[in-house]
């Protein structure tokens, strides 16, 4: 009983007779700063407009800068290396290209997991990346005179 009466003739503020005061969105919030000559106001991020259409993005929209240069200069700076005959008198791109071959011969069952045609391309692609990524961060340093 005695918890009822305390519940019942205390109040909060908001909840029972006495609103909290209401702040008009209209009114707009002026944020000052001692670093800051000019008032700053708040605003969202997320709703500026800017090059992307408005949409907030961490990156700017042409972050890889593509360059056909980089492509055609990265395969040819692979395909020259892996071209020389290094592996028992075969080059590692005739050993890829004759591994395709041998399993297109039985066409409608995949390579199996012993074959050697798994090792020839995982290390001809992976070469072939590698050559394309220092491609482009050398060409693209080069151009925008990082060194």
């Amino acid at each position: 009983m005695a918890a009822s009466s305390i519940a019942a003739s205390s109040t909060v503020a908001g909840l029972a007779s006495s609103p909290l005061p209401r702040l008009s969105p209209a009114k707009p919030i002026n944020l000052t700063s001692g670093f800051l000559k000019s008032e700053v106001k708040a605003r969202n991020p997320l709703r500026q407009t800017c090059a992307s259409g408005g949409k907030f993005t961490c990156f700017e929209r042409d972050w890889l800068r593509t360059d056909f240069n980089v492509i055609g200069f990265g395969l040819i700076g692979w395909l020259a290396p892996s071209s020389i005959p290094a592996i028992n008198g075969n080059s590692l791109t005739g050993l890829f290209f004759q591994s395709i071959g041998q399993e297109l011969s039985h066409f409608p069952t995949g390579p199996a997991l012993s074959s050697p045609f798994w090792l020839w391309m995982i290390t001809w692609h992976l070469g072939l990346f590698l050559c394309l990524t220092f491609g482009q961060i050398g060409f693209k340093g080069r151009t925008e005179d990082y060194f």
